[in-house]
């Protein structure tokens, strides 16, 4: 059965309008809320970065029923596992149970922050699995102590934990961190409609849900669309190759110098038109994801959750039943 989502862009809202828009999606209808976790907004126009975590305390407070996420986390740089896992528990019994962790390998925007160094891809994947173990341990109770080539874990223990362990999903650009996710954690995520993903997860034993995340932008004119989803969202035209490697948002600025507004709606669902961000969403669902998170791009997010609760939220639902 697909489920909905709805991406609290951390990089475009201050967190009392997160908390806001998280209230809005719930009264829309969305299954869940997934975050994302940033030091630093990927351009200076977005303007944002509140610590997620705070927002996530403060959201499980104001909704009643949202399933409540992030997307993603990394968990070697910027913080530790040890943190990363004491905050997922502590979420998790804030929210009675609706909270699931999503982690990823990072981004050097928000991971150089500490001075420790950016590394190359197959350090930072040996991390993220050294991460895995050892947030997977102290979840479910089992691991106090940890020395791996990168990470060390030494005498720690959740003393806040809830009875039901907190969901692990790992996110994914290629079939090796898919193939990861299968073997180590407890579902997937990626940004690409790519089938070879789920079969590499479903290949390596991964039996859990399958998370994806669908740019679209609403606006009452597909013109209106274009211009906001270049305004905020021109840094993604890169690809996550090089979207890893850039140090800040100058750098983003840059790199999208050249992106004209078309571009953007290649690869983003621009304008009013239900059919055409159902065919969007419609290329995730064959690839075999089945949780769904609508990012909404641009300002207009009390907008989008109407018109998600008025006709695309139904169309959604027929689309599965057929």
């Amino acid at each position: 059965m697909i489920k909905l989502g709805y991406k609290l862009m951390s990089e475009e809202h201050g967190p009392k309008d997160l908390v806001r828009n998280a209230k809005a999606a719930e009264a829309a209808g969305f299954d869940f809320a997934a975050i994302s976790d940033h030091f630093f907004p990927w351009l200076d126009e977005q303007g944002h970065a509140p610590l997620a975590w705070s927002v996530l305390g403060a959201v499980a407070q104001a909704t009643d029923r949202l399933g409540l996420m992030t997307a993603v986390t990394c968990p070697t740089f910027r913080y530790h596992p040890a943190i990363v896992a004491q905050g997922a528990a502590t979420v998790a019994l804030l929210s009675d149970g609706r909270f699931t962790l999503g982690l990823g390998a990072g981004e050097r925007l928000n991971e150089h922050v500490t001075g420790a160094g950016w590394p190359g891809r197959v350090e930072r994947q040996e991390r993220l699995a050294e991460a895995l173990d050892i947030i997977q341990g102290l979840l479910d109770g089992t691991l106090m102590n940890y020395r791996g080539r990168h990470l060390v874990l030494d005498h720690a223990k959740l003393f806040d934990r809830p009875d039901r362990k907190v969901p692990v999903v790992l996110a994914a650009g290629g079939p090796k961190a898919a193939a990861l996710a299968g073997e180590k954690a407890d579902g997937l995520m990626a940004t690409d409609a790519d089938s070879a993903l789920v079969e590499a997860y479903d290949t390596a034993g991964g039996r859990g849900p399958r998370y994806c995340e669908v740019s679209v932008c609403w606006a009452r004119s597909e013109d209106e669309a274009k211009q906001t989803a270049h305004k905020y969202f021109r840094w993604s035209a890169a690809g996550w190759p090089v979207m890893a490697e850039l140090p800040d948002t100058e750098a983003f600025a840059a790199a999208s110098e050249s992106v004209t507004p078309d571009d953007i709606a290649e690869v983003v669902s621009c304008g009013p038109s239900i059919d055409a961000h159902l065919k969007a969403v419609g290329k995730y669902v064959d690839a075999g994801f089945d949780h769904i998170v609508l990012t909404q791009i641009g300002p207009q997010q009390k907008e989008f959750c109407e018109v998600f609760r008025r006709e695309l939220a139904p169309a959604l639902k027929q689309k599965k039943a057929a």
